[in-house]
């Protein structure tokens, strides 16, 4: 099982509870082509394949170009991606739980690289930010599909 880089100087952990069925949630989140249609700060996003790891996506969210590799997918429960981006080594870890008709989605992302050395705290803030926009996106969407 792959996890965030515990060592790193940055690392983000958020929850959000999101009143809607796990498959909405999850199909909306995986689905990585549409997530400039509900997340703003995403301005483009494109999947090479089949969302399989090993497989790559492309996306560009501020004004960065990443590519990400899926490293480990357990359908409706947990996602795992990373790569580098402008020098920093992300990983990001999904996972998804379903209590009743609510779904908790827990994301957790750690940071690493010169340039997060050079800047932790603003960095950190951004990720903060990015992260807290992303899952409030999520919700917003998968709640007002229902």
């Amino acid at each position: 099982m792959f996890t965030i880089d515990e060592t790193a100087p940055v690392i983000v952990r958020l929850s959000t509870v999101i009143d809607a069925p796990l498959e909405r949630v999850w199909d909306l989140h995986t689905d990585i082509d549409t997530w400039p249609s509900w997340n703003a700060d995403v301005d483009q996003a494109e999947l090479d394949g089949p969302l399989l790891p090993g497989n790559s996506f492309s996306w560009k969210t501020h004004g960065l170009d990443i590519t990400s590799t899926i490293r480990e997918i357990v359908p409706g429960e947990r996602l795992v991606w990373g790569g580098p981006a402008n020098g920093i080594e992300g990983v990001h870890v999904w996972t998804f739980e379903q209590t009743g008709s609510r779904v908790t989605v827990h994301t957790e992302e750690s940071w690493s690289g010169a340039p997060v050395d050079a800047a932790t705290a603003e960095l950190g803030q951004a990720l903060h930010d990015s992260l807290t926009a992303w899952l409030a996106a999520l919700k917003s969407r998968a709640e007002q599909a229902g």
